[in-house]
């Protein structure tokens, strides 16, 4: 068969790939049953409802797409470094990292950052705009996070909580 959509073919590819691997490492917990499920089970759930829908999209490409094949574009570089590197910087300003002598900066910078570098991907960057909205998350994380479901993690930067 001839694939007429090779934009929708291979992102098939890839929910099938992340989602059978996803299944997979869920069967390294205990899966339970439908009535007692163990820690396995939503994830191997997940793992395979997206496995499934990767199959669906692969199928579907065979079947529908454009005259030229859709093929697919160039990679997208810059919002994907920016944005794997917001996440990245995320985790690390979240907790700290001590082995390079990186301090825990808590929450509320941690998604400052976040905001600040994946706004960073787009063409254009507005200040103001992008301030509002990593109030607004900042806000709403904490609130969300930290008062009504009480996790325990740094909120603020250790140097000035001690």
């Amino acid at each position: 068969m001839k694939i007429k959509s090779q934009r929708d073919f291979y992102s098939g590819v890839m929910f099938a790939t992340v989602g059978g691997i996803f299944a997979w490492g869920a069967t390294n917990y205990n899966v339970g049953t439908g009535a007692r499920m163990g820690p396995g089970y939503f994830p191997l759930l997940v793992g395979l409802l997206t496995l499934l829908m990767g199959a669906l999209i692969m199928i579907n490409a065979l079947r529908k797409g454009g005259e030229d094949g859709d093929p697919i574009g160039a990679i997208a570089w810059r919002p994907l470094i920016f944005i794997i590197g917001a996440n990245l910087l995320f985790g690390i300003l979240l907790a700290g990292m001590p082995s390079l002598g990186i301090p825990a900066m808590g929450m509320i910078v941690a998604i400052y950052v976040l905001t600040f570098v994946a706004s960073l991907a787009g063409d254009k960057f507005a200040f103001k705009p992008v301030l509002i909205l990593a109030t607004i998350l900042a806000a709403g994380s904490y609130f969300a996070f930290v008062v009504a479901l009480k996790l325990q993690f740094p909120v603020w930067p250790t140097f000035i909580t001690g």
